[in-house]
């Protein structure tokens, strides 16, 4: 099926994406808030977009576009992130990557190159296209995009500064695809209110019902500053009743706003 995702092809959500379709069928844009728009808008079947990795922390444009665009959630992919220092000679001025990879990279960075420069690009694969294109760059990226085109030589592998790196992938579609079924569920929150105790209130239902919460967050609501929208993810499927019962308190505690049930959905690890 036609899919969405990050590129330039070599990017990790590219490599997520595979998990999802064929290499021939997927394509790529540089911008998260483009594939959710373009799954809501049915120009493709899929998305992949990423939403959180185990270092950053969230990727917070992808939970904006959530909360913009209605679609279903339908997987979820982890995929653990093994960084490489990738580079056409040992000697360069500036190492360029996605602003996140240089992140992850920071403390093997600061003690081996303190002095080159850091550049921020669209994409893991955009900074091995610098680095193909310029000797005087070197890029962040899997050690696997070493081994096309102008030869690009791994000069350290697993330098991200801690070994469980990871990210979580969500996998977008037409809401008509969203479903009950799964051991996870993703939903959102405006309650359009605020008041002393209100996120503790929206806490109970799932904790009276032994649900666990496997992330809460709070993105502005671009309404009004100090005004916020939910992002709340759950252990448990849509299909139970503890679930819905859970929802239907949230749904009344923001009877004012509204509540976004993205769907349920499992999870895959892929190994690269």
């Amino acid at each position: 099926m036609e899919t969405l995702t990050l590129g330039p092809a070599g990017t990790y959500s590219h490599r997520a994406a595979r998990a999802v379709a064929d290499d021939d069928a997927i394509d790529f844009t540089e911008s998260v808030t483009a594939i959710v728009e373009a799954v809501a808008e049915g120009d493709y079947a899929r998305g992949v977009v990423p939403v959180e990795n185990s270092i950053e922390g969230s990727v917070t444009e992808s939970l904006d576009a959530f909360a913009e665009y209605d679609v279903a959630v339908v997987q979820e992919i982890i995929t653990p992130i093994r960084h490489a220092l990738l580079a056409q000679a040992r000697e360069f001025e500036t190492v360029a990557s996605h602003a996140q990879a240089l992140a992850q990279c920071r403390s093997y960075l600061e003690e081996n190159y303190p002095d080159v420069d850091l550049e921020a690009v669209a994409s893991t694969a955009r900074g091995v296209e610098r680095a193909r294109e310029d000797a005087s760059v070197a890029a962040i990226g899997h050690p696997a995009n070493a081994d096309n085109g102008v030869e690009l030589r791994v000069l350290a592998e697993d330098i991200q500064d801690r070994t469980s790196n990871a990210t979580r992938f969500l996998v977008a579609a037409p809401v008509s695809e969203r479903s009950e079924a799964g051991s996870k569920t993703s939903f959102i929150v405006y309650p359009d209110v605020d008041y002393p105790g209100l996120l503790l209130e929206m806490l109970e239902p799932f904790a009276d019902r032994d649900i666990n919460l496997t992330r809460v967050e709070s993105r502005p609501s671009g309404e009004r500053l100090g005004d916020y929208v939910f992002h709340i993810d759950i252990a448990a499927g849509l299909y139970e009743d503890r679930t819905q019962a859970a929802l239907a308190d949230i749904e009344a505690i923001a009877e004012g706003g509204w509540v976004r049930r993205l769907g349920s959905y499992d999870s895959e690890t892929v190994l690269y």
